[in-house]
């Protein structure tokens, strides 16, 4: 049997149940996916009820004031937003037979450019190649859409359920957690937690607000430039910077796509293609540095690196999530060494 004065025993019981719970979570991922969602939701959350809780409202009090507020603050976009996204999306199909001409025009006048200067026929016809993956890509998007959609219901009730719980019972189910881990492990773990906690909380804020300055940017810039389809250009060119490195290209390309395709290489085309400059060259010089690099404190080497083997592993889930997943690696890491090598004696090691 187990010395319970060692801590053996309990130490076993609790990476067993870690490891019991990270494979029950991975064998069911419609359940994980919102709980991860909710979490970090509550991460982002839980300071605004804290706030609310040092002016005198009760935690309950504070956790509905806080849904009041953001459905408040929330149904009055998505009521005016949604249908003009809707409108928006059904009528850019009609300028995707122009598009496909023009790339069409451009990929014949490419290969009779080849030819005439060093006489050599490019054979196959690339353009078909990409439209058939494009429309083959678009079709399977839109068989996928209801499940999509059901899954979105599905969350629409459920993840704020699960953070509604979370925000008012969170404390007591830290605490349970706690009192699993070892003695000896206790304080370290206890301040990887709330590390991780914060680090991650603040990088998700950060990301987001990120995120909103870019694609409200670039939906102001074209509004005054008058390009069509501004909104969804915008809401594009968000979505796409929690990416990263990758983010701000592929949020430019549709923009440029369109203005080449309906404008021509002119001065609207210039227009956006220095609008984009603009706003990304702002935000990789003030509003990441400022946001975001503090925040992980981690070297540009190793944020390249967790970026590409984030890709490698999970592709694009992989890259969204690389940064703060190697920022956590290395608190990890850190604790470790700490542990291992700065500990002062060997009889606090077992104490």
């Amino acid at each position: 049997m187990f010395d319970k004065k060692s801590g053996t025993g309990k130490l076993i019981f609790f990476f067993a149940l870690v490891i019991a719970i990270v494979f029950l979570l991975a064998s069911m991922p419609r359940l994980t996916l919102p709980l991860a969602f909710t979490y970090i939701f509550s991460l982002v959350l839980t300071p605004i009820v804290l706030s609310l809780m040092k002016l005198g409202f009760s935690r309950l009090i504070s956790i509905c004031l806080l849904f009041v507020g953001l459905f408040s603050f929330s149904i009055y976009p998505i009521v005016k937003l949604v249908p003009l996204i809707k409108h928006e999306s059904e009528n850019i199909q009609y300028y995707l037979p122009k598009i496909e001409r023009y790339f069409r025009i451009q990929h014949d006048n490419f290969n009779k450019m080849v030819k005439d200067r060093v006489g050599l026929e490019i054979e196959g016809n690339l353009i078909d190649h990409v439209i058939t993956l494009v429309k083959n890509s678009s079709k399977s998007i839109l068989l996928s859409v209801p499940k999509i959609l059901a899954s979105f219901l599905e969350w629409i009730f459920l993840v704020p359920l699960l953070l509604f719980f979370i925000l008012l019972e969170g404390r007591k189910f830290k605490d349970v957690i706690f009192l699993l881990i070892p003695n000896r492990l206790f304080e370290r773990t206890y301040y990887l937690a709330h590390q991780f906690n914060k680090q991650l909380g603040d990088y998700i804020f950060a990301k987001f607000v990120e995120a909103s300055i870019v694609g409200t940017s670039v939906t102001i810039g074209l509004y005054i430039l008058d390009i069509r389809f501004a909104l969804i250009f915008g809401i594009i060119a968000g979505i796409t910077n929690v990416i990263p490195y990758l983010g701000p290209f592929i949020g430019t390309a549709p923009s440029l796509i369109f203005g080449a395709a309906v404008y021509g290489i002119g001065s609207e085309f210039g227009a956006i293609l220095i609008l984009f400059l603009i706003v990304n060259a702002f935000d990789l010089a003030l509003v990441f540095p400022i946001l975001v690099s503090k925040i992980v404190n981690l070297h540009p080497i190793v944020v390249v690196v967790s970026v590409i083997l984030g890709s490698q592993m999970m592709g694009v889930v992989g890259m969204v999530i690389s940064i703060p997943l190697a920022a956590a690696i290395k608190l990890l890491l850190t604790e470790i060494y700490k542990y291992l090598y700065q500990t002062p004696s060997l009889d606090n090691l077992s104490s």
